[in-house]
């Protein structure tokens, strides 16, 4: 029962600072990093927890975890690169992937592009229609109506690992119950 409420908690609070991420991308394209060290630090007591508690079975093999996130964050820096994202989006897709694992990434990828795409389309009808009368200084809406070419990633980042968590098994309340031996 406590590896259970441990994971929960760990879960709850990676979910929960990826709001504040999300929320911070929106409210001024900024997502500092002490929210992605605080999702990658928060993995390492969790697994070791979880796998010391017996529930090893919640999460794959540590490698699946840390080749996950070596794939996100390469991928992601070539993204950087080109300047397509930001950095801080590189290192907050990278904190979700090694909670993922290799199983989870294909639908976390897929989700956070199709989440991606669409604050994209809506950042160039916002540009073109300009329909907010005065949102709030910096903010990323008035920045792509002053004509910037920006998108809040981390919004799309964030619901790509929420649906990536479940695809995985992360919610599966009766799964992790038989693991746990509960």
């Amino acid at each position: 029962m406590i590896s259970l409420l441990i994971f929960f908690t760990c879960i709850l609070a990676v979910l929960g600072v990826g709001v504040m991420a999300a929320l911070s991308d929106w409210r001024g394209l900024v997502i500092p990093n002490s929210y992605s060290l605080f999702i990658i630090t928060a993995f390492v007591p969790c697994y070791a927890l979880i796998w010391l508690l017996g529930g090893s079975a919640i999460f794959f093999s540590l490698t699946s975890h840390l080749l996950a996130a070596l794939i996100v964050f390469v991928a992601t820096a070539a993204l950087f690169q080109f300047r397509f994202i930001g950095g801080a989006d590189s290192k907050l897709a990278t904190a979700y992937a090694i909670w993922l694992g290799l199983p989870g990434l294909p639908l976390f990828f897929f989700i956070m592009t199709l989440v991606g795409a669409l604050l994209g389309v809506a950042a160039l009808w916002i540009k073109r229609k300009k329909p907010f009368k005065s949102p709030r200084e910096g903010s990323w809406i008035a920045r792509v109506q002053n004509g910037e070419n920006k998108v809040p990633y981390g919004i799309a980042i964030v619901i790509g690992a929420l649906y990536g968590f479940y695809t995985v098994g992360h919610f599966d309340f009766e799964r992790l119950a038989i693991v746990l031996g509960l």
